[in-house]
């Protein structure tokens, strides 16, 4: 029977092999001799900080004895989460992905390490350290699944929004196995879960669920309103703290995703009566400096998007009072410029308008599609990119139908890799669609540079097939 080795050996052996004594080796180290004696002799226990140092002392690679420490200090051992919690750390510092899972696996069958697993999550998470805290949130999640509890719910919380990413074909997925636990969560953070769920399904351009999320928000969010008001203030002001909003905006932000909806659906009455709402703030009692900002920006949208759905809807006659209104509002984002820009390319298109001299204006939000946007939120982080995609696409159309071929085809080559990087085969059919048709005006080069995509496209597809296959 093979013996498996141990730190302790492979230390002693390198002292051996190099002539070193304990106190010599433990100058180089930066450990006094009786610790490196205690360590060799196996009557201490070694931390992960002074595994570092003899590592460091034997001129190895940052992390190599780990996999040893797993089975010479954790699964040999009953849990000590002292010892354990720091190793998490460094093994995350160090992008040691397979050293988390392996201790998660030998520790996870007691449910009494839930609690604090769940507390190093939360702390990597606050590092930025998503891939770790991923795989302890799962092992926390795998663990409780049969419990109806609250940690399960946030632990499936995190794992959708980690888990969201630029592929919506998985993002659906995701989105499916969270919604079954909002319910779960505390009342006041069920809303931001119900706002970023409601996005997530407004990228995929599920619209049915768009409205189901949005209404159910829209209530909680009056309950909670109300409550507000009628309990004790300052008890509630702490359990507001969780929100990323004031409580107000759930609920203007649920009649704003109506309207999306019902614009998406062509119901241009409905999308202005769920605008009216939102635009009247007279009920809103909150006047921290918080509130009056956000009560501001839906002031700006509802102005910005009853003259879009007017648009949109065939009234031509409001365009340049659009463009007059984008222009007056200084505070106008990039995020609204985008959509702006949208509403404006594709009401040009409905309607066969010219709009030549109005995409001027919007030069730099042209130049930025291809860039992906950085931040925390959903709807910046899902909505925006699908926003995006679409824009390359109606800006080609447009382009193509002009006669402006060259630009037509740089815009829709760049929409086909905005599909193809959101794994949106609907997008991607219709570049190709487009494409098909305006081929006789296309150049040679630019015909070598569409085959070059397709297959670009299609090679790496076959890879993603074959990686499946091969986890199955």
């Amino acid at each position: 029977m093979k013996i498996a080795p141990t730190i302790r050996a492979e230390l002693d052996r390198y002292l051996q092999q190099e002539g070193l004594s304990l106190s010599q080796f433990g100058q180089i180290a930066g450990m006094n001799r009786g610790m490196v004696s205690a360590i060799v002799t196996g009557n201490k226990s070694m931390s992960i900080k002074q595994l570092d140092l003899i590592t460091e002392a034997m001129s190895l690679p940052e992390g190599y004895f780990y996999d040893l420490f797993i089975e010479n200090f954790i699964i040999d051992h009953p849990p000590n989460m002292r010892r354990i919690e720091p190793f998490l750390y460094r093994c995350a510092e160090l992008g040691k992905l397979d050293a988390i899972r392996r201790v998660v696996r030998a520790i996870m069958d007691n449910l009494l390490y839930s609690p604090k697993l769940f507390e190093i999550a939360e702390g990597l998470l606050a590092q930025g350290r998503l891939e770790a805290a991923l795989i302890l949130y799962e092992g926390v999640a795998e663990a409780e699944r049969y419990q109806h509890s609250e940690r399960l719910a946030i632990c499936q919380y995190r794992i959708f929004k980690i888990q969201i990413s630029d592929d919506q074909s998985q993002n659906v997925g995701a989105a499916a196995v969270f919604e079954a636990f909002v319910e779960r969560l505390d009342e006041i953070e069920q809303l931001d879960a119900l706002k970023d769920l409601a996005n997530v399904y407004r990228s995929l351009r599920k619209w049915d669920k768009v409205d189901e999320i949005a209404k159910k928000m829209r209530a909680k969010a009056e309950i909670q309103y109300s409550m507000k008001y009628q309990l004790n203030s300052r008890m509630y002001e702490e359990s507001s703290k969780k929100l990323s909003r004031p409580l107000f905006v759930y609920i203007t932000y649920a009649d704003l995703l109506c309207a999306n909806v019902c614009e998406e659906l062509g119901d241009y009455e409905g999308a202005l009566h769920y605008t009216n709402a939102y635009s009247n703030l007279d009920w809103v009692r909150e006047t921290d400096e918080d509130a009056l900002h956000w009560m501001k920006l839906y002031l700006h949208w509802s102005k910005a998007n009853i003259l879009a759905y007017r648009l949109l809807s065939g009234d031509v006659s409001v365009l340049h009072e659009y463009l007059n209104y984008i222009d007056k509002s200084s505070d106008t984002i990039q995020e609204d410029r985008v959509t702006q820009l949208l509403n404006i390319m594709t009401a040009a298109n409905r309607y066969k308008l010219d709009v030549n001299d109005t995409l001027k204006r919007f030069e730099t939000e042209i130049a930025s599609l291809s860039q992906r946007p950085s931040s925390d939120d959903m709807y910046t982080q899902q909505v925006l990119p699908d926003y995006s995609a679409l824009c390359g696409y109606e800006l080609a159309y447009y382009y193509l139908n002009q006669g402006m071929y060259n630009d037509g085809f740089n815009h829709l080559f760049c929409s086909m890799v905005k599909a193809h990087i959101l794994n949106n085969e609907t997008y991607f059919i219709n570049c190709i669609g487009l494409f098909m048709r305006f081929r006789v005006c296309a150049t040679p080069e630019i015909k070598t540079e569409f085959s070059n995509l397709i297959e670009k496209v299609w090679l790496n597809n076959v890879e993603k097939s074959s990686n499946a296959d091969r986890c199955e």
